[in-house]
């Protein structure tokens, strides 16, 4: 059985998970999600979508 789930949903629950059990505050979570927001409107935002596509690929094993 595949579950598709999508990078958004992860990050999500590690920060669902990092606030409940590890005591990190809202107000960080919310600033570093607002610092990726803005971050995507740059032209660093290919280079960490490629990266972030090559380091899925790696953990999911390339099936060409």
């Amino acid at each position: 059985m595949t579950v598709s789930l999508p990078l958004v949903v992860l990050l999500g629950f590690f920060a669902w998970g990092a606030v409940k059990f590890l005591g990190v505050r809202t107000w960080i979570v919310v600033l570093i999600a607002l610092f990726g927001f803005w971050l995507s409107d740059t032209f660093v935002a290919p280079t960490i979508e490629s990266g972030t596509r090559s380091g899925v690929d790696i953990v999911n094993g390339s099936h060409d």
